[in-house]
C-alpha cells in the first residue's frame, strides 16, 4: 500500500516531457506544470511562438502570455511563475534521513579516504559531517552561517532548496528587489538593479514574510471556517428544498386526485342519467310488446272464427262473423293502440361529447401555483476575525472614528483612523508581537480619510479648512498642509492628479493643490447632495457618495453625471448612511448607522443583502474600509472589528 502511494506521488511529481522528477517546476496559465528547462527546450522547437509572443502548453496548447516578450526566447521560461507547492513536495520526497543520506558517514572525511560516522547534515552544502568536520564547518567564513541538522535517531531532515538564477546559471538567488518585486542573484543586482532603491537579501525578509504568512494562514483558516459554515447553510437549504419538494408533490398529487375524482363523479352522473332514461323506456317498450302479443292472439282468434264461418257455409255463422266485424270487436286492439299513440318511445341513443368545452375547461384548469420565496443571496458571509481596541490612555473621551483605512507598511498591517473626539489621527499596528499605537494631534477634529500612496494618507479637517498629507511609517508624520476655501468632510483620490471632496450640498473635483476644477451640485435642476460626508471611488473612476441628509447612495462620474441612485422606500428605507467602500469584485458595501446595518449592493446599485446587523455584535458603526486581504474593517465607537467575507 505504501509503495503504491509513493509511486502515485512520484508520478504526480514527474514532468511529462522529460519523464523525470521536476527540476525547477513552473506552472503555465492552464495549470499544467513542467520543468523550466523542458519549457525552454520545447520553445526552441516552436518558432511560431516568437510571432505570437506566447508560450503554448505542450499538453493542451493553451497560450500563456509572456511578461517581457522582447527578451530572448531562451529567457521566456524564466518569466513563468514557479510552482512552490510542487517544489515543496519534491523537497519533502528528496529530503534526506538517517537511512537515505547514504550518509551514515562523513562526506568530507570520505573524500580524504577516511570512514567517520556522520552526526550532522548541512542543508546548504548538502553534505553529511562528523563531529570534527562540524567544528571546521562552523569555523569557516564561507559556512559559518550554515545551520547543520542533527542526524541522531530517526529524524527526518528537510533539504533546503537552492534556487539558481535563470540567466546566471551558476549563481544562487539570494536577493530581493522590493521595487520590482523580483528575486535576484548577485550578478542581477549589479547588472539590472543598480538604480533600484530597495534591494535586500531574502534572508533579511524571512522574519517579515513569516509574520505575513502567519497572518495569512490565520485569515485562510478563518475563511475555511466561514466556508464550512456557508456550506452547512447551503446543505441545510438543499435539504429543506428537498423536503419542500416532497411536500409540494404530495399537495399537487392530492389536488390532482381531487380533480380526477370530480371528473369521475361527472362520469357517474352521466351513467346514472343514461341508466334512468334507458331503463324507463325499456320497461315501457316491454309493456308495448306484451300488449301487441295479446292483440296478435286476439287477431288470430277472430281469423279462426271467420274461417269457420266461411267454411260452415251457414247463413247464421256468416251473419255472426259479419256482425262482429261491423261492431268493431275485431278492431279492439287498434283502438287500444290509438290510445297509447301519444306516448314517446326511444328511437336512438347517442352521446354527443362537448369536446370543445371540455378541452377549454381542461386548458383553463388550474390545480394551483408553485410559490417560491427567495431570501437574501449568500453573497457575503461575514466571519469575525478579530477585534481591536482603539482607545488610548491620553484620550479625553470615547473615540469616534469617522474615517478608517488599512495600509501594509514594512510587513505590518497598519490601521489608520481619524478620531473626531480626541482631535487626532491614530495608527494601530503590531510590533514584536506587541500592540502599538501612534498619534498625531491636530488641534481640531478630523473627519475624512483616504489612502494616497502605499505609505501616505490624506485627512480632512473641516473646522480649520485643511487637508493634511500624513506619512505612515507606521508612526505618523505630517508631511504637508493644504488650506481650502470650503470645509470638506469627505475625501477620495480620483487619480494621480485629482481629488474628490465633499462639503455641504456639493462634491468638488479638485487638483492636488486644492484648486476646484468643477462642482457637482444638482441633477435635473434638483439638489443632488445635502451632507455627502462619506465617499469612495470604484474601479471605473466613478464617485460613490453616501449622503445621510438625502438618505441615499449616489454614483456619479467625475464630470458630474449621475450613473445611478439608491434611495429605497418602505422597510428598506435608509436612515443614516455613512461609511462606504467597493470590493475587488465591484460590489458596494456601506453602513446605515441608525439601524446598525452594513448593506451590500451590486456594482449597478441593486440591493443584495444585509451583510452585517446588530445581531453580529456591531453597535453604532460609523466607517469601514477593506484591507489587502479583502477583509472588511468596521469602526464602532472605540472598537475596530475585522470581518472576513466568505
Amino acid at each position: 500500500m505504501a509503495t503504491s502511494r509513493a509511486e502515485k506521488v512520484t508520478e504526480f511529481l514527474t514532468c511529462v516531457i522529460c519523464q523525470e522528477l521536476y527540476t525547477d517546476p513552473c506552472t503555465l496559465r492552464c495549470d499544467h506544470t513542467f520543468c523550466r528547462k523542458c519549457v525552454t527546450a520545447y520553445l526552441q522547437t516552436r518558432p511560431d511562438t516568437v510571432q505570437s509572443k506566447t508560450i503554448p502548453c505542450p499538453c493542451c496548447r493553451q497560450d500563456t502570455n509572456v511578461a517581457h516578450p522582447s527578451r530572448p526566447v531562451e529567457e521566456w521560461a524564466g518569466q513563468i511563475k514557479p510552482s512552490i507547492i510542487i517544489q515543496g513536495l519534491i523537497d519533502t520526497q528528496a529530503g534526506p534521513s538517517t537511512e537515505d543520506t547514504g550518509a551514515k558517514w562523513c562526506k568530507l572525511c570520505d573524500h580524504l579516504g577516511e570512514t567517520t560516522p556522520a552526526i550532522s547534515w548541512c542543508p546548504d552544502c548538502e553534505v553529511t559531517l562528523c563531529e570534527r568536520c562540524v567544528k571546521m564547518h562552523r569555523a569557516s567564513p564561507s559556512s559559518r552561517d550554515h545551520v547543520p541538522c542533527d542526524l541522531s535517531g530517526d529524524i527526518k531532515v528537510m533539504k533546503r532548496r537552492k534556487v539558481m538564477c535563470q540567466e546566471h546559471k551558476d549563481e544562487q538567488v539570494k536577493y530581493l528587489c522590493k521595487d520590482c518585486n523580483k528575486s535576484l542573484c548577485q550578478s542581477c543586482c549589479v547588472v539590472y538593479h543598480r538604480k533600484c532603491d530597495s534591494v535586500v537579501t531574502i534572508n533579511s525578509q524571512v522574519a517579515r514574510m513569516k509574520s505575513d504568512l502567519a497572518l495569512r494562514i490565520d485569515i485562510l483558516r478563518t475563511k475555511c471556517h466561514g466556508k464550512r459554515n456557508r456550506i452547512e447553510r447551503h446543505q441545510f437549504q438543499i435539504d429543506k428544498i428537498k423536503d419542500d419538494k416532497v411536500a409540494v408533490k404530495e399537495q399537487v398529487n392530492l389536488i390532482a386526485h381531487k380533480a380526477i375524482e370530480y371528473i369521475r363523479q361527472k362520469e357517474k352522473k352521466l351513467f346514472d342519467e343514461l341508466d334512468e332514461i334507458t331503463e324507463k323506456h325499456i320497461i315501457q317498450t316491454h309493456a308495448d310488446v306484451k300488449l301487441d302479443e295479446i292483440e296478435m292472439q286476439m287477431f288470430r282468434q277472430h281469423c279462426e272464427f271467420i274461417d269457420q264461418a266461411l267454411v260452415s257455409n251457414c247463413e247464421m255463422d256468416i251473419y255472426d262473423a259479419y256482425q262482429a266485424w261491423e261492431s268493431g270487436a275485431v278492431e279492439l286492439g287498434d283502438v287500444k293502440d290509438t290510445d297509447t299513440a301519444d306516448t314517446q318511445r326511444i328511437d336512438d341513443i347517442r352521446f354527443t361529447p362537448d369536446t370543445d368545452n371540455v378541452q377549454h375547461i381542461l386548458d383553463d384548469l388550474q390545480l394551483g401555483e408553485i410559490d417560491v420565496t427567495y431570501g437574501d443571496r449568500l453573497k457575503c458571509s461575514p466571519v469575525l476575525f478579530h477585534t481591536l481596541d482603539a482607545t488610548s490612555v491620553n484620550d479625553k473621551g470615547i473615540p469616534r472614528m469617522l474615517g478608517v483605512t488599512a495600509l501594509y507598511v514594512d510587513g505590518m498591517q497598519t490601521i489608520v483612523v481619524t478620531d473626531y473626539t480626541n482631535t487626532c489621527v491614530k495608527s494601530l499596528f503590531t510590533r514584536n508581537k506587541q500592540a502599538c499605537q501612534s498619534r498625531l494631534f491636530l488641534g481640531d477634529s478630523p473627519r475624512g480619510l483616504t489612502r494616497l500612496k502605499e505609505k501616505q494618507v490624506m485627512v480632512t479637517v473641516p473646522g480649520s479648512r485643511h487637508i493634511l498629507t500624513v506619512e505612515v511609517t507606521p508612526d505618523l508624520v505630517l508631511l504637508s498642509t493644504l488650506t481650502t476655501r470650503k470645509k470638506y468632510s469627505s475625501l477620495s483620490v480620483l487619480g494621480p492628479s485629482s481629488l474628490a471632496a465633499g462639503s455641504i450640498t456639493c462634491v468638488d473635483i479638485m487638483d492636488m493643490a486644492g484648486h476646484v476644477l468643477r462642482s457637482v451640485t444638482t441633477h435635473n435642476n434638483k439638489t443632488l447632495f445635502t451632507f455627502p460626508w462619506y465617499m469612495c471611488v470604484n474601479s471605473k473612476g466613478n464617485i460613490l457618495v453616501s449622503d445621510w441628509g438625502k438618505k441615499s447612495v449616489t454614483c456619479v462620474t467625475s464630470d458630474g453625471d449621475v450613473v445611478w441612485r439608491y434611495a429605497p422606500t418602505g422597510d428598506r428605507a435608509l436612515r443614516k448612511p455613512t461609511g462606504i467602500l467597493t470590493t475587488s469584485t465591484g460590489d458596494i458595501i456601506f453602513i446605515d448607522q441608525f439601524t446598525g446595518t452594513v448593506i451590500q449592493l451590486t456594482e449597478t446599485g441593486e440591493y443584495v443583502s444585509n451583510v452585517l446587523t446588530s445581531l453580529d455584535g456591531i453597535n453604532q458603526p460609523l466607517s469601514l474600509c477593506i484591507d489587502t486581504n479583502d477583509s472588511v474593517l468596521v469602526t464602532c465607537e472605540e472598537q475596530i472589528y475585522t470581518f472576513i467575507l466568505t
